[in-house]
């Protein structure tokens, strides 16, 4: 039986605050960490400071529960949990800024019993470089353990699938594994899989490039149905009968944390030897300049078009903007359309983007930007655009770049 019952979970984003709620609803005494004041402060109040459904309650009995608080500094625990995020550097390279000040931030606190897992999507060595990091710091310690689980949850469904997916989880050595298992088995009711921690990284970076190459193969059938006259939608439709074929949906480029990222880690990692993989990361990275050129073609003709962008986030119902390129869209289009008015309407969100704070792209409601636009382009296939009157769009140039509304 695990000792393990303080858990620190530093980083209270889409995977940190679930997992450190989940763990808190399963007995565990949970501290999260972060630096924003504003996720501290929401926590504190049983709040969640962003979109996701079921989330909520979890958070609000965990607090009233006394399992669960958070604070801006990292404490004592048995157990860390690091999940913040991973940008990339030049070259695509992991930026490990943020996991090297999390690892700093425990030193304090080691004593050489602690576990020490990370779940921020990382390329194969990350792991190591946090004990190396800490050995090289501390090394009078000698028995703190460290391990790799990489989340596997879709957004939207994380309180779901944190208990139905199978779990990977990778050990420096085989006892810090059995160790997270048992952390992780508390709440996690599907298989738990143990292996080394660079097998462990390089899975999930392979999970996110399969569905990349996939996606890709679907953005550029749409490209080539395009050039030649077809209808992307229906053909994948009829080419998805066939029993061994199924063929993912096209759309404006590839968005989130994780799919739009990670595989420029393995093409980092070996650059020589991951040409498909590559192949696949230019051809949805160059969707959204394919979107740019619709719209410019849309608004020819028109004096001063007014265009209306629907959807922000990376996809539907959720407000997650991160890597999303409707984002990317919508903040370029004052540039692709001298003289346009640009209105973005994303129902998740209360307020604009730092990228678009300030700048000619105005936030507005569903209603208003379908009265005052002549064109429009669907982003994002929210639930409130797929049930759009079609009729509300007679008469106004309409790019869809989803399939939603054929």
């Amino acid at each position: 039986m695990s000792t393990d019952r303080v858990v620190a979970v530093i980083g209270l984003g889409y995977i940190g605050l679930p997992t450190a709620a989940i763990l808190a609803a399963n007995g565990y005494d949970v501290v999260g960490v972060d630096v924003n004041p504003k996720h501290v402060d929401a926590v504190n109040r049983g709040e969640v400071p962003f979109v996701e459904p079921a989330l909520g309650g979890f958070v609000a009995d965990a607090v009233a529960a006394g399992h669960l608080r958070a604070q801006a500094e990292t404490p004592a625990a048995d157990v860390y949990i690091v999940a913040v995020p991973t940008p990339f550097a030049e070259g695509y390279r992991v930026d490990t800024r943020y996991i090297d000040a999390a690892t700093d931030s425990l030193l304090p606190h080691l004593t050489g019993r602690e576990l020490v897992i990370l779940e921020s999507t990382s390329p194969p060595g990350t792991t190591e470089h946090m004990a190396a990091r800490i050995a090289a710091a501390r090394p009078e310690l000698t028995g703190v353990e460290y391990a790799h689980a990489p989340e596997r949850v879709l957004p939207g469904r994380v309180m779901e699938e944190l208990v139905t997916n199978d779990r990977i989880i990778g050990g420096l050595t085989p006892a810090a594994a059995e160790r997270a298992r048992e952390l992780y088995a508390s709440f996690c009711k599907a298989e738990l899989h143990l292996t080394d921690a660079r097998t462990a990284e390089m899975a999930k970076l392979t999970e996110n490039s399969f569905r990349d190459v996939n996606i890709a193969f679907a953005n550029e059938l749409s490209l080539i149905c395009d050039q030649i006259g077809i209808d992307v939608w229906e053909l994948i439709e009829l080419a998805n009968k066939h029993p061994r074929v199924n063929i993912l949906q096209p759309g404006p480029g590839v968005g989130g944390h994780c799919i739009a990222v990670d595989p420029w880690f393995i093409v980092s990692s070996a650059p020589e030897t991951s040409k498909l993989i590559h192949t696949a990361r230019l051809v949805n990275d160059g969707k959204p300049e394919w979107v740019l050129d619709k719209v410019r073609a849309a608004a020819e003709g028109l004096e001063q078009p007014v265009i209306a962008a629907l959807g922000l986030a990376f996809k539907p119902d959720i407000d997650d903007l991160r890597e999303s390129p409707a984002l990317d869209i919508a903040a370029a289009l004052p540039g692709a359309v001298p003289g346009a008015t640009v209105l973005a309407v994303e129902p998740n969100v209360t307020e604009l983007p730092a990228k678009l704070a300030g700048g000619p792209v105005q936030l507005v409601g569903l209603d208003e930007a379908l009265e005052r636009a002549d064109v429009v382009v669907l982003l994002v296939d929210h639930r409130e655009f797929k049930e759009l009157d079609r009729e509300r769009l007679s008469g106004k140039r309409v790019i869809d770049t989803r399939g939603t509304w054929r």
